[in-house]
């Protein structure tokens, strides 16, 4: 299919929806499974709660697959839609949120090495078990910390070319571009700032309403698609 095909409508809808899945299945993992099981400080609580609530794990590596898939694919349809705002940039922004969906999806493994000690693993005591339960759980935040870093410049590319765009508002572009720090301040904080990771966490409000507003507003409003055409010469 030749890419003239394509109509910016329905890939900004698309997108839209990618980016609405990202955020319910990565949402509902953190807020539904791990923050309610992973008790800070006590690694024999959440090694049982690990154990106690298996299906919940197994679901929520699930539900952030899903969530670390629909990124690759919503990072190349941002590109391609973006590319009228500056074909560089768009670029940047994509190679950014890619290597943040690899750390992520790559982090993953570390919770399901927790689940799989905590249930059992040959060869450790339950004392060692729950000890590196707790600690792949870690490694998992940190890894998925780390990519939040590159999601972080990807927000900041994102919200420029969105703010400059024509056929989006700019004011979406704002809030956008506003998510970028954040998640600078709050990845950055994990690693070399622990004692104040805690208290920055009340910021994410910012980008949970830019990226609700941005995948809302692409889903249901979509681009201005004369603008867009304009930009593209098509």
């Amino acid at each position: 299919m030749r890419e003239q095909s394509f109509d910016a409508g329905r890939i900004a809808r698309i997108a839209g929806l990618l980016y609405v899945v990202i955020i319910l299945a990565g949402m509902g993992s953190e807020v539904a499974v791990r923050i309610p099981n992973i008790v800070p400080g006590d690694p024999a609580a959440t090694a049982a709660n690990l154990v106690e609530n298996a299906g919940l794990f197994r679901l929520s590596f699930a539900a952030d697959m899903a969530m670390a898939l629909s990124d690759v694919a919503l990072a190349v349809l941002l590109f391609w839609l973006l590319r009228p705002a500056g074909k560089v940039l768009s670029l940047m922004a994509m190679a950014f949120r890619l290597v943040q969906a690899a750390l992520i999806g790559a982090s993953l493994l570390f919770q399901h090495a927790a689940l799989l000690v905590a249930t059992g693993a040959p060869g450790f005591d339950s004392g060692d078990r729950e000890a590196l339960a707790a600690f792949f759980l870690d490694i998992h935040a940190h890894g998925f910390d780390l990519g939040l870093v590159f999601f972080g410049v990807a927000c900041l590319i994102l919200g420029t070319l969105v703010w400059r765009s024509g056929f989006l508002p700019r004011w979406l572009g704002g809030l956008v571009f506003a998510a970028g720090p954040v998640y600078l301040a709050g990845s950055f904080a994990r690693f070399v700032a622990p004692e104040i990771h805690g208290p920055l966490q009340f910021a994410y409000v910012v980008p949970l309403i830019a990226e609700t507003a941005f995948a809302l507003w692409l889903l249901i409003r979509g681009v201005d698609t004369r603008v867009w055409k304009a930009g593209t010469g098509e």
